[in-house]
């Protein structure tokens, strides 16, 4: 696809995919919208999606923690994106790490199509072992962001996400009053103490 530019000259349009990555609180889901809304500004046609089951600030809506939203399309699977992307520019993807990995080839595909492709998720799960589809992501990504919250209980940066209370169940959705994000020391002296 060819798009005209400032100076009337054309150039072509080229897919990507970028990954915004961290801990919980760390901002992903802020940076997203902002990433999104910028494209819309600049007259680029947007779709947001999002996992059906996250439905903890609304089943409609992409939520930050800080209260941002934007309208989005719950989806039950990653093929479900591919369906109902439309001609969309940029395509937006928030809670990745709830989708299986058949989300990897679903980005690769609108990436190849000339599509931007904005992902964002938790690199690690409770346990900080990698959380679903985002490692292979990261791996084909042109473009990564890792964010960073800040440990609740000492104000270092903080890239662990701690269940505070919760089973052993992988997906246990949950705000402050389950999960608190940790910097590498605490979040060692919490799992010790919770042990």
């Amino acid at each position: 696809m060819v798009f005209a530019g400032n100076n009337g000259r054309g150039f072509v349009k080229r897919g990507s995919i970028e990954v915004i990555t961290g801990s919980m609180f760390s901002g992903k889901t802020e940076e997203l919208i902002r990433r999104l809304r910028r494209a819309q500004f600049a007259g680029l046609k947007i779709e947001i999606f999002k996992p059906s089951i996250d439905k903890r600030y609304s089943g409609l809506r992409v939520v930050s923690h800080d209260e941002k939203s934007v309208c989005s399309t719950p989806v039950e699977s990653a093929s479900a994106i591919l369906l109902m992307a439309g001609d969309a520019d940029v395509i937006g993807i928030d809670e990745a790490q709830f989708f299986d990995d058949s989300l990897v080839e679903v980005c690769e595909f609108l990436a190849d199509a000339g599509r931007r492709v904005i992902v964002a998720g938790l690199d690690m799960d409770f346990t900080k072992k990698p959380f679903g589809p985002i490692p292979r992501l990261l791996a084909i990504a042109e473009d990564i962001s890792k964010v960073h919250a800040i440990c609740v209980r000492c104000g270092n940066l903080a890239q662990y996400s701690f269940r505070k209370k919760g089973g052993d169940k992988l997906v246990e959705l949950g705000e402050r009053d389950k999960y608190e994000p940790l910097c590498r020391e605490c979040y060692k002296e919490a799992v010790a103490r919770k042990g």
